[in-house]
C-alpha cells in the first residue's frame, strides 16, 4: 500500500521554503484586487510558483498521469480522457495531494493560502485538488460550468478555486475563459464538463444569454487565477504544438458542513449531514492568524 500523504497536515519537503521564509506581506493581495474579485468573480495574475517548483511538479505529474503509476488507489477520480473522444483528450484527476509530495505541500504554500484567506474572509480549509491536462494538438475542452454545481453536498457556499498554470496558457492551447459578473447569477443546472463546450447555453435565461460574453485569461506558467464558485468558466481545445497542464486547488471557509450521508469524495469516510467538514481529508490551511505550514 502506497503511503497516504493526507495523514500529514503540514509541509513534508523544503520545496516551498523560500515562501515560508519570506514576509507575509509579499503574498498579500490589495483591496483593489479583492474588490475586482467580488465584482467580477475572478482574480488573475497571482504568482504562486517559481521555475524550480514548476519543474518538480511537472516531473511528479508525469508519474501521476501514468494509469499504472504507484499510489493510484488513492485518487478520488482518475480519467485518462474525460471527453471519451480519443481525438480530443482531457486528462482529469482528483487527489494528487495524497500521492506526490510536491502536490501535497503546495496546499500550504503562502503564495496560495494568504490570498485565499483574504478572498474568503476567514479561516481556510482544503476541499480537494484537480489536475487538468490537455496534450499538444488534440487537447479537449473543459465546458462552461459553475464549480458549485458539483459541490452542493456542502453548505453554505463559502468556496474558492485557484487555477495554477504549469505551462504558459493562452488562447492557442486552451487557457481559462470567464463570464465576468456571473458570480452574481443563480446556480444553474449541470450540463457537462467535457465534450460540448456550449451546452450551458441551453439553460440560460434571455438576460444571461445576452450577458454571456467570455473573457480569456492567458497566464504565464507559475501564475494563478482565483474564482468564485458560481463564476462560469471553461477552456477551449488545445490545437497548438504545446501542452497545457494545470493544477487546481479548491478550498472552503472553515465551518462549512456536509449535507450528505454518502462519502463526500470516493474512499473518504462519511461526514454525516449537518456535521462540520474537517479531519484527515479536509485539513485547515489557515486558522485566521497564520498559514499552518
Amino acid at each position: 500500500m502506497y503511503s497516504d500523504l493526507s495523514n500529514h497536515h503540514k509541509m513534508i519537503t523544503d520545496l516551498f521554503s523560500d515562501q515560508l521564509n519570506a514576509p507575509t506581506r509579499l503574498f498579500e493581495i490589495s483591496q483593489d484586487q479583492i474588490r475586482f474579485f467580488h465584482q467580477n468573480g475572478y482574480l488573475p495574475e497571482i504568482k504562486i510558483l517559481n521555475d524550480s517548483q514548476i519543474q518538480v511538479l511537472l516531473e511528479q505529474l508525469q508519474k501521476l498521469s501514468d494509469p499504472a503509476g504507484e499510489g493510484h488507489e488513492l485518487f478520488y477520480e482518475f480519467h485518462s480522457n474525460e471527453s471519451k473522444d480519443p481525438s480530443k483528450v482531457l486528462f482529469h484527476a482528483l487527489g494528487a495531494w495524497r500521492i506526490q509530495k510536491g502536490f501535497h505541500d503546495i496546499l500550504w504554500s503562502p503564495a496560495f493560502v494568504i490570498p485565499a484567506f483574504q478572498l474568503l474572509g476567514g479561516p481556510v480549509r482544503f476541499w480537494h485538488d484537480q489536475l487538468f491536462c490537455k496534450p499538444a494538438k488534440h487537447g479537449g475542452v473543459v465546458a462552461w460550468h459553475q464549480d458549485y454545481s458539483y459541490w452542493t453536498r456542502t453548505q453554505p457556499m463559502g468556496h474558492l478555486t485557484c487555477w495554477i498554470a504549469l505551462d504558459d496558457a493562452d488562447e492557442n492551447n486552451g487557457c481559462l475563459n470567464y463570464i465576468p459578473k456571473s458570480n452574481h447569477w443563480e446556480l444553474l443546472p449541470i450540463t457537462g464538463l467535457a465534450g460540448d463546450m456550449e451546452s450551458i447555453r441551453s439553460v440560460l435565461s434571455e438576460d444571461q444569454f445576452q450577458d454571456f460574453k467570455p473573457v480569456s485569461v492567458p497566464l504565464k506558467k507559475g501564475y494563478a487565477s482565483f474564482h468564485h464558485p458560481l463564476t462560469i468558466h471553461g477552456s477551449f481545445e488545445n490545437k497548438s504544438p504545446n501542452p497545457r497542464r494545470a493544477v487546481v486547488l479548491n478550498v472552503f471557509l472553515d465551518g462549512t458542513i456536509s449535507t450528505s450521508n454518502e462519502p463526500l469524495l470516493k474512499g473518504v469516510p462519511v461526514i454525516t449531514s449537518g456535521s462540520k467538514m474537517e479531519g484527515q481529508f479536509f485539513p485547515l490551511l489557515h486558522d485566521g492568524n497564520r498559514v499552518l505550514a
